[in-house]
């Protein structure tokens, strides 16, 4: 083994910047010696290569060494210079291959110039009853999808009575900024286009009708039915007379006869409709339908757009579950029966606590309740009427009204029924045979309820300590009775005998106070 000084010696010529050992002491501790031995196995290699180079430089002199650089550079450059020259100045090579391999392409291309390109593709959908919130998510979603498609044209079979201001104008101005073509067609024979169809027809590119059907009727009215006498109903009136009025000079249609159509509730024929500038198509069918349409010109957000629809593919796009949910939960009727059963599964939950079924099915219930009023154009003065029959219900529990209050709510929930939704059109109205239904079953089922729970209170206790109560007991020695297969401490004002029967007076903790039967 090499002494100690020795590994200091080589570690100070090969490592000089990495540890300063002329700190360390003379003296040869066990510590310098451990830490000069670990220091060359821990050397980078790149020290090597150091030395190794500055060996070179001092055996060669620096400007031999520098020279010896440039001599190398030179020889590694000129090769590569001289190959790419070459390649420059090469003349290019065209083989028998690249000849035919151009030729194959040319006629491909020709080929595929001559190629007709492919039919356009058309969506249609199916718009059938009235105009509301669930109709333009419908719409939405569909327009949407055609443009994303690149669909030719959006067609919108439609067949309405009318339906809700909002959801109309929302509909119309998603038509009128649509970059894709709308056609709306009342169609089949026997559809109309009534109140908010009118507005619908009105803002889209193509306006269309089938054989045998009408259009018109799309004066605005009040929810309670008054005509254009007030001040804010002549508002309404003009502001619709504006819309529809703006829409027809963007699509060149008949805008005197869209403002007669609102101001005097006028309706016209197909017939009628395409002789007056009302429409653009009469047509007997989508086939018929498309060919006519074919080669027209519009005018979309981005331009001018020729539209081909001659053979085009037809792809309908159908109603989602979830829609066809939503459009029969937000009708009139069944969100009154909804909000009634949830009204009266709180009320039974109330009336005997920990039932559970009642008061889940109310809860949802009403959610779904209040999802299809938020859809509706609900008169407030008609829910808090219903809700304050609810309430009726639910203090019968608690005072003895001897029924008047169950007569008070099924009056008040009669009377909400009729002024809740907000409008005079029949078709979105809550049906009157609907109505007297929903408001006998409900008053039905609370009397019942409230009969029962009359009922059960009346009765004698069954269980703990009210339930002994006027029990017969037999007497047992040292001074217990025998009931309901227990013996139980007794106590007696009179004299008992073992064996006699004894009735239950009361219970005092585990004594059961008792008293003779024949006293």
């Amino acid at each position: 083994m090499e002494p100690a000084h020795e590994y200091v010696h080589r570690a100070r010529n090969f490592l000089p910047a990495l540890l300063p050992l002329e700190t360390l002491p003379p003296q040869d501790t066990l510590r310098q010696q451990a830490l000069s031995k670990i220091l060359p196995l821990r050397r980078p290699i790149w020290f090597d290569i150091i030395k190794n180079i500055r060996h070179i430089i001092a055996v060669m002199g620096t400007r031999a060494f520098k020279l010896w650089i440039l001599c190398v550079l030179v020889a590694f450059l000129l090769p590569c210079s001289a190959a790419s020259k070459a390649e420059l100045d090469e003349p290019a090579v065209v083989s028998e291959d690249s000849f035919t391999e151009q030729a194959a392409r040319a006629e491909e291309d020709s080929v595929a110039e001559e190629t007709p390109a492919a039919p356009g593709l058309v969506y249609t959908m199916t718009i059938d009853g009235a105009i509301g919130t669930v109709t333009n998510d419908r719409i939405a979603d569909a327009i949407e999808m055609a443009e994303d498609d690149g669909a030719e044209l959006l067609v919108i079979f439609l067949d309405t009575p009318g339906g809700f201001t909002k959801p109309t104008w929302s509909i119309c101005k998603q038509i009128l900024n649509a970059r894709v073509p709308v056609c709306i067609y009342v169609a089949p024979s026997g559809s109309r286009a009534g109140s908010a169809g009118v507005y619908m027809t009105y803002s889209a590119h193509f306006a269309a009708m089938a054989h045998s059907t009408n259009i018109g009727a799309a004066h605005p009215v009040s929810g309670m039915g008054e005509k254009v006498d007030s001040v804010m109903n002549e508002k309404v009136t003009n502001d619709a007379v504006a819309q529809i009025r703006a829409a027809a000079q963007k699509r060149g249609r008949n805008a005197e006869w869209a403002e007669k159509a609102v101001r005097e509730s006028v309706s016209i024929t197909d017939i009628d409709a395409l002789e007056l500038n009302v429409i653009d198509i009469r047509a007997e069918n989508l086939d018929d339908l498309l060919n006519q349409i074919d080669g027209r010109e519009v005018e979309l957000p981005f331009g001018k757009k020729t539209v081909a629809t001659k053979g085009a593919r037809t792809k309908e796009i159908k109603t989602s579950f979830i829609h066809k949910v939503l459009e029969v939960i937000t009708q009139p009727d069944i969100a009154l029966i909804l909000f009634s059963i949830g009204g009266l599964g709180i009320v039974l939950e109330l009336y005997n606590p920990g039932s559970i079924l009642p008061g889940t099915v109310g809860a949802i219930s009403l959610i779904l309740a209040f999802y299809a009023f938020q859809t509706l154009p609900i008169n407030y003065a008609g829910l808090a009427l219903i809700i304050l029959a609810m309430l009726l219900f639910i203090a019968e529990i608690k005072i003895i009204s001897h029924g008047l209050l169950t007569v008070g709510g099924v009056i008040s929930f009669f009377l909400g029924g009729m002024m809740l939704v907000d409008t005079v059109d029949p078709s979105l109205q809550i049906s009157k045979s609907v109505l007297i239904t929903v408001v006998v079953c409900v008053g039905l089922a609370v009397m019942l309820a409230a009969w029962l729970v009359w009922k059960a209170a009346r009765h004698r206790p069954f269980i703990g300590w009210e339930g002994m109560a006027g029990k017969i007991a037999e007497v047992r020695p040292n001074g217990f009775v025998y009931v309901d297969g227990a013996l139980w401490k007794a106590i007696s004002d009179e004299e008992l005998e073992v064996g006699s029967n004894v009735k239950i007076v009361s219970v005092d903790k585990l004594t059961l106070k008792v008293k003779r039967t024949d006293s």
